[in-house]
């Protein structure tokens, strides 16, 4: 373990809660309360619980709470599985400690995967609110990311500022905006209408429809956060990985919609995130579209008041997990808002050896230069203090 890294007060950008399925009774209003998800005990013969819901039964699945236990990966198991740091403030602080990692950056599950649209609308609230509660049992460490869905502004704009007012520090919000209600038979495809949303619906965040909730964001201080939204890994084996790769490099589709529609130019203050999603590409866009707009932008009549890479400095910031190309880019325009991040207790996190990882991808790179990484940049980006 290099001296430098224990130096250096470490902001992981990226980590992850997941709460109890039986949370939903408790925080979802009255009139919905029993309409979450239940868990039965699964028999001795099996191994894993169940999870029931708008009537189905399927197996508890733990891949996201287990951090690999030891690469030994299992996708279905128990509640007793379950890492305790996934939804035990008291744990989770003590698996920080461990890690050597001062704040944590909380994201979580999202959405309840419903095809009913008021229970939809509902889960974001209640998941917000769990979280809160969460975070605030070490707020100075937990440090809160809200979910929101983007069918309807002004509902979005309520929902942020009730998580503002609860200590909450960035909202999550879908790739794209959300052009229609979540229908249908629900599961997989309703949250990923909660994190991608529609790529092709009429209106597109660079709308003026949405300045009002770019302005929210401003005066409430909140960063704004895509976390993997552009094409999520679809479930099932076979195309796993090809999905995974994309989810990375998709994101430059809703940054470089933001930058070339002038969004930042009329909000320069805003801070926009891309979440999970590896940084290596991020100076190379950077490069190309100042590149494209030098050419393109005279037949298209688009005026900007910088270059494209100058709003990647200035308003755009990545995280990643593993990623020593996106390391070496650090000093290039695009890749200098970077972010450090363990994805704890996910089956790509570095938990419990992330100093050593650490040090593996930052070998030869002063303390000077790592501390913007793991520490001030996500400090700016988040709004800390």
């Amino acid at each position: 373990m290099a001296d430098s890294a224990t130096q250096i007060e470490l902001i992981d950008a990226d980590a992850h809660v997941n709460p109890p399925a039986t949370f939903w009774n408790d925080y979802l209003p009255a009139a919905l309360a029993d309409r979450g998800p239940q868990i039965e005990e699964g028999s001795a013969e099996e191994d894993h619980d169940w999870v029931v819901f708008e009537g189905s039964r399927k197996p508890l699945n733990v891949l996201s709470s287990v951090v690999a236990q030891g690469r030994k990966f299992k996708p279905n198991g128990r509640q007793s599985d379950i890492k305790a740091g996934s939804f035990e403030p008291s744990a989770r602080l003590e698996d920080m400690s461990h890690d050597g990692v001062s704040r944590a950056v909380l994201f979580g599950g999202g959405p309840l995967g419903t095809g009913d649209n008021d229970l939809y609308i509902a889960s974001f609230q209640a998941y917000n609110h769990w979280l809160a509660d969460f975070c605030n049992h070490a707020p100075d460490r937990l440090i809160g990311v809200a979910y929101l869905p983007m069918q309807d502004i002004d509902q979005s704009i309520a929902m942020l500022k009730d998580a503002a007012a609860r200590g909450l520090k960035a909202v999550n919000i879908p790739a794209f905006p959300q052009s229609k209600k979540a229908t249908g038979g629900g599961g997989f495809a309703a949250q990923v209408l909660a994190l991608t949303g529609d790529p092709d619906g009429p209106l597109q965040y660079d709308s003026p429809e949405f300045d009002r909730f770019w302005q929210a964001c401003v005066d409430h201080d909140m960063a704004i956060t895509i976390h993997l939204g552009a094409r999520i890994a679809r479930p099932g084996m076979n195309r796993f990985l090809p999905n995974l790769v994309m989810s990375k490099l998709c994101m430059a589709e809703p940054i470089s919609i933001m930058i070339f529609g002038g969004v930042f130019d009329r909000f320069p203050t805003l801070r926009f995130g891309s979440i999970e999603s590896g940084v290596g590409w991020m100076a190379w866009m950077a490069q190309y579209m100042d590149d494209i707009f030098d050419n393109q932008r005279h037949w298209l009549q688009l005026d900007l008041k910088h270059q494209p890479s100058f709003y990647m400095d200035q308003n755009v910031y990545g995280s990643f997990i593993r990623d020593p190309v996106g390391v070496l880019n650090r000093n290039l325009p695009g890749g200098r808002n970077i972010m450090w991040s363990t994805d704890y207790p996910h089956s790509e996190t570095t938990w419990p050896d992330s100093l050593n990882v650490m040090d593996k991808y930052f070998g030869g790179i002063s303390e000077a230069e790592r501390k913007p990484i793991v520490h001030d940049n996500a400090m700016r980006f988040y709004g800390l203090s």
